[in-house]
């Protein structure tokens, strides 16, 4: 096992936004970290102690990466259909925090866990080889040209997440940016670890990906979406 490269940066791969929350939501947000909350700074994490799956070396858990998840809705979907499944969600809109861990405590989902902050700091706390997937569905495209050193996927982004992905883990991606399709297709195929590209929209009906409020707002604007998926072959 090779060591996991740091991509910490001083400038945010995403924008603020503000929305006031009610006192008793703040309270009730803070108590639900508390059970369900991983801190984006600190030591690396151990998964198995941390998602309490009584693993074992031999048998790792298997951990779903979900950067930038908006209303959760994609986190959400997946840990109903996928109890074997462990999904660690990371999102800065604190509001979409806690509409996803209010659904963790009503519905008793105890395979989620989430990060409320910065995907690039929260990265240093993952061991090398230990994720399943890593997905970033709709990232910030940042389309000014000046602005794209602060896009999520970039090619030192790309080789960090891939440090820490398992091999025949998966990367994936979805934009209605076509140009910022482009660029991520791009980024991952200068990862020689990287083997994938392009793929058609599988069917939500099968559970792949679920249409989230962001993207259908973005198909009623007459905008394409872009899917792509990458695989770690070694």
């Amino acid at each position: 096992m090779t060591a996991a490269r740091s991509v910490a940066r001083s400038t945010s791969s995403f924008k603020p936004r503000r929305r006031r929350m009610s006192e008793s939501r703040r309270a009730d947000l803070a108590r639900w970290m508390e059970q369900w909350g991983l801190g984006a700074t600190g030591p690396e994490l151990d998964w198995g102690a941390v998602l309490g799956t009584g693993t074992t070396p031999e048998v790792p858990p298997s951990v779903i990466l979900d950067i930038g998840f908006g209303h959760g809705e994609s986190v959400l979907d997946l840990a109903r259909r996928r109890p074997d499944l462990s999904v660690v969600g990371i999102e800065v809109h604190t509001p979409g925090v806690a509409t996803v861990l209010d659904a963790v405590a009503r519905e008793a989902l105890p395979n989620v866990r989430v990060v409320h902050g910065d995907a690039l700091a929260f990265l240093d706390r993952i061991p090398a080889d230990s994720l399943s997937e890593v997905r970033a569905f709709f990232p910030d495209p940042w389309p000014k040209e000046r602005q794209h050193h602060r896009r999520l996927v970039r090619p030192d982004v790309v080789a960090a997440f891939t440090d820490r992905l398992r091999a025949g883990g998966t990367f994936r991606l979805a934009t209605d940016v076509e140009e910022y399709a482009t660029s991520m297709g791009r980024a991952c195929g200068a990862e020689p670890r990287l083997r994938g590209g392009t793929i058609d929209r599988v069917d939500d009906k099968a559970g792949d990906r679920p249409v989230t409020r962001f993207e259908q707002r973005a198909i009623s604007e007459g905008r394409a979406v872009t899917d792509l998926r990458f695989e770690r072959s070694g």
